[in-house]
């Protein structure tokens, strides 16, 4: 960091969060991007706006009991943060996943804040989620989880105030159970949750929508800065869950062919291309492992390490998985590749010192705050189809959500000139994300 003031203010950040390691890796990020800015704008220091933006408004903590099929009680924790309301009602995922604890949710929310800014929706930023692990679960377990998580998440939202959505861990079914707790508890129907049932308030291209809108914007990036696109292209996506798959399905529709796919086992390897109708029936069908790909597709190899995938040569790599999955090692194993540009799917999938690595090389490197807003900004969509009480049609929510993400493609690209250097979209995004927050925020004195 370059400024005293910014020195003092991630300091004391780190004083009070000591341990939290992924919170710390994010707030120092957006710490170092933005500190030039906040510079230039001595007010912002008078009034100690980077130290009310960097503290959550409210961070909920509970305990979440639940009966197993076996009538045994078990106990796991549920957390909430509201981070900042400065734009709108907090907006952001519920997570279900053994690692999730306070650090986790906390960088979440922050980096959601700035996201949520991006799209130009009026939403603010929140997250939460539970330690428990929905895989190899009954339905009948998910149930009686997400009823009891809902019994005490419904009293801190609602419609105007805090409306979640999936994350990893929840797709159809955990929000279909939530919402029906939370309407049977209310007895109200109201757009509380994102990411519904098409029969009951969804809307159509949600599913589609973090995939989709990470393509979207990786094609104005390599179209800006390398003069190309994804036509002719060979893709590596880890992970295979929601984000992935659709990722997956219009990268190929772009004209690139995706050669390897990743699970939290191992990862699959197919030099014809990934068939992704097999993989969508092993993942969101079957719920499966990726290594039953190889005895349905001929040819197909697979690799025990989710981390080896990024050995694959590749033009873009898309780590579309979870939180620093890629190291400064990998990346520079993908630029001795020949890889172009790394697109991240996932939230902050790449570790800080990497990132500056691709930058510094001229890499394309698209932050998940600005790539990945797709599945939020189709959420903010929901959630004015339900106030309508209309729907809208699947194309009508796609050309909304394109124009979303070459509106914040522009938008980083644009602080990014301005910061001294095109390929820092890093720098651009969190500039172009924090201005609007940072204005609101003195405009209402909170």
């Amino acid at each position: 960091m370059k400024t005293e003031y910014a020195k003092r203010v991630y300091e004391e950040l780190e004083k009070k969060n000591a341990g939290e390691k992924e919170f710390l890796q994010a707030a120092k990020e957006i710490v170092e991007s933005i500190e030039d800015y906040v510079a230039k704008n001595p007010k912002m220091q008078e009034q100690k706006i980077l130290e009310r933006f960097l503290e959550p408004e409210r961070f909920v903590q509970f305990k979440v009991v639940w009966v197993d099929d076996k009538g045994q009680f078990q106990v796991n924790r549920g957390f909430r943060v509201q981070y900042n309301s400065a734009i709108g009602p907090y907006k952001g995922g519920l997570r279900l996943h053994p690692s999730v604890n306070a650090s986790i949710i906390k960088f979440l929310g922050l980096e959601q804040v700035l996201k949520n800014s991006l799209t130009t929706l009026p939403m603010g930023g929140g997250k939460g989620g539970s330690d428990f692990d929905p895989k190899g679960k009954s339905d009948n377990e998910v149930l009686r989880f997400c009823q009891s998580f809902m019994t005490e998440l419904y009293r801190h939202i609602g419609p105007d105030t805090d409306v979640p959505a999936g994350d990893i861990g929840v797709g159809a079914r955990e929000i279909g159970y939530l919402f029906g707790q939370y309407k049977r508890i209310r007895d109200e129907f109201t757009g509380v949750l994102t990411g519904k049932g098409l029969t009951y308030g969804g809307s159509l291209a949600r599913t589609q929508a973090t995939g989709y809108g990470l393509c979207y914007y990786a094609q104005e990036a390599l179209k800006a800065l390398k003069n190309t696109s994804f036509a002719g292209k060979t893709v590596v996506i880890s992970g295979s869950g929601n984000v992935a798959i659709y990722a997956n399905e219009k990268c190929t529709q772009l004209g690139g062919k995706v050669v390897a796919m990743s699970d939290s086992n191992g990862y699959i390897y197919d030099k014809n291309g990934i068939n992704l109708d097999v993989v969508k029936q092993i993942k969101e069908v079957e719920r499966g492992r990726i290594k039953e790909y190889v005895n349905r597709v001929k040819g197909a190899e697979y690799h025990e390490g989710c981390r080896g995938i990024w050995s694959v040569k590749c033009d873009i790599a898309m780590p579309c998985a979870t939180q620093n999955e890629l190291n400064l090692e990998e990346a520079k194993t993908l630029v001795n590749n020949g890889c172009i540009a790394v697109c991240e799917g996932a939230n902050m999938p790449t570790e800080l010192e990497a990132a500056k690595y691709l930058i510094a090389n001229n890499i394309i490197f698209t932050p998940a705050k600005a790539s990945n807003a797709g599945g939020v900004a189709t959420s903010g969509l929901e959630m004015s189809q339900n106030s309508l009480r209309l729907s809208w049609s699947f194309e009508e929510v796609d050309n909304r959500l394109h124009d979303i993400m070459v509106n914040i493609f522009n938008a980083s690209y644009k602080e990014a000139c301005e910061s001294g250097n095109k390929f820092d979209l890093l720098t651009g995004a969190n500039v172009a994300g924090f201005k609007k927050v940072a204005e609101a925020m003195m405009a209402q004195a909170i």
